[in-house]
């Protein structure tokens, strides 16, 4: 579903490209662990000890790939179609290599992954077939794909992916509303067993960063859900 049907806020709306590039100098200090690290280290159904390669797909800044290099994984390679984000995802030092490109339809070689990870991507997608069909080709049998994202039930409430310019013009970036169901269907098409779902939600260390969404509190804001082939 496209977001504009539960937009309230009618902020100005850039393209996903756009709106990264634009995004890129402030994205760091305005997302908080609080929607996705959090969620991550909550998942205990893989054993990241024998995780030897990773795909970071819309890898962004590299913050995914420095939590994926603290769990001692050897190779970390990530791919994203925004080349300011890549930039500074190239100074962590923490990729093998570092991809400009479609993560919907990449070059890896098939069966090459241990695991795959989207994070906070999937919003920006309009059909989550392709997604889960790619990443299902170049991940192993056995392999895991990790996808953590902006809850739809937040995005249904109005509240799209946004930030501030730097002249302090609220930014909207285009977003699609995803059902759980779309997930599974999409998966299931992709031979992909769902094997753990947590969700995040507004608790009390969020009312502290942000007072203005006591309104949402105990509302569901991101989710995580680990899938294997």
């Amino acid at each position: 579903m496209d977001f504009s049907f539960f937009d309230v806020r009618n902020y100005k709306t850039l393209s996903v490209q756009e709106g990264y590039k634009e995004w890129s100098t402030s994205y760091e200090q305005t997302v908080s662990d609080l929607m996705d690290i959090r969620l991550l280290d909550k998942i205990t159904c893989i054993n990241w000890e024998k995780i030897n390669n990773v795909i970071d797909l819309a890898c962004g800044t590299g913050r995914i790939g420095c939590w994926l290099s603290k769990k001692g994984i050897k190779e970390i390679n990530g791919i994203d179609f925004t080349q300011q984000m890549l930039e500074i995802a190239k100074n962590k030092s923490v990729y093998k290599n570092l991809v400009c490109g479609n993560i919907l339809a990449t070059d890896f070689e098939p069966d090459y992954f241990d695991l795959a990870i989207e994070v906070l991507a999937d919003e920006h997608i309009s059909d989550l077939t392709p997604l889960y069909k790619e990443t299902s080709r170049i991940i192993k049998p056995n392999g895991y794909f990790v996808v953590v994202g902006y809850h739809s039930h937040f995005l249904m409430n109005g509240v799209i992916t946004h930030f501030n310019s730097a002249t302090g013009e609220p930014l909207a970036i285009k977003s699609h509303v995803h059902l759980f169901s779309d997930h599974v269907k999409a998966a299931h098409k992709a031979n992909l067993t769902l094997i753990d779902l947590n969700e995040g939600v507004i608790d009390d260390e969020w009312i502290k960063l942000k007072p203005k969404w006591e309104k949402f509190y105990m509302h569901p804001v991101s989710f995580s859900i680990v899938w294997k082939k």
